[in-house]
This record gives structure tokens, C-alpha cells and sequence, in this order.
């Protein structure tokens, strides 16, 4: 006594072959796979260091800081405090005086909008080579 699973017809032909693929066993791997993908990617964090001033501030006091004005004309004249200044030498031999002193005052540098943008980097980076450190941009609001 044998038991029959299909058709009598069906003993004597071949056994018709699968034509569905088994999907588990796939998906299983990519599952881990973008598991692993997950677990091994670095944490991305969209930071900017900045140098933060420690210990404890200075006292408030009501002397203003001593600033000095660099205005950059439209056609690349540098004038420190108002007074022209001839050529780069001058100007870096004031740089030089500013940065000796003990207390910097602070470069307000203010350049034209319509100067090319080679000598206000030119004056930015004579400040930085001779180590001002308190200088700022003024006057941003015409170039919006």
C-alpha cells in the first residue's frame, strides 16, 4: 500500500522543475547586510571648532577700546585712521606698531564694494602674518 500524492498520469512524467526562487534566505542577507552598513558607518557631526575664551572675564569698565579704521577705496587706496597710506611697507610698518603693544586695539577693516577683492585680502593677510588679532570687517550690510 502506497500512497499517491498527484495525478496517476503524473507517475510516469518527470516532476516539473520549480520556477519560483526562494526569497527568504535574500532578504535575510541584505537585512544583515544593511545592518552591518548601519552599525559601521561614523557618526557625522556638522560642527564648526571655534577658540572660546576661558576663565573668567574681564571687569566691565567704561573706557572704550582704542579702534583703529583701515578703509579700503573703491580703487585700492588704504587710508588708516583717514591718513593715506603710499604702499604696502607703510602699512604693514603700522600693523607692526599695532601688534607690538600689549593691549591691541581693535582693526575695524571697511573696504568699498566696488574694490577687487585682492587688496582687501592682501591687507587681511599682512594682519595675520604680523599677528593682529582683533580685526574685524565693518560695513557688511552693503554688500547684501
Amino acid at each position: 500500500m502506497s500512497m499517491s500524492v498527484g495525478s496517476s498520469s503524473a507517475k510516469d512524467a518527470d516532476p516539473e522543475p520549480m520556477m519560483e526562487m526562494n526569497m527568504t534566505p535574500l532578504i535575510d542577507v541584505l537585512l544583515v547586510l544593511i545592518i552591518m552598513l548601519i552599525i559601521t558607518i561614523p557618526k557625522q557631526n556638522h560642527s564648526v571648532n571655534l577658540n572660546m575664551p576661558t576663565g573668567t572675564p574681564p571687569p566691565l569698565t567704561d573706557v572704550k577700546p582704542v579702534v583703529v579704521t583701515i578703509d579700503v577705496d573703491f580703487d585700492g587706496t588704504i587710508l588708516w585712521d583717514g591718513e593715506v597710506i603710499p604702499d604696502r611697507a607703510a602699512l604693514e610698518a603700522k600693523m607692526n606698531a599695532v601688534a607690538a603693544m600689549a593691549d591691541q586695539p581693535e582693526v575695524h577693516l571697511r573696504p568699498n564694494k566696488l574694490v577687487e577683492y585682492k587688496v582687501v585680502a592682501g591687507v587681511m593677510a599682512s594682519a595675520q602674518r604680523i599677528g593682529v588679532t582683533k580685526i574685524g570687517m565693518v560695513g557688511n550690510e552693503q554688500f547684501q
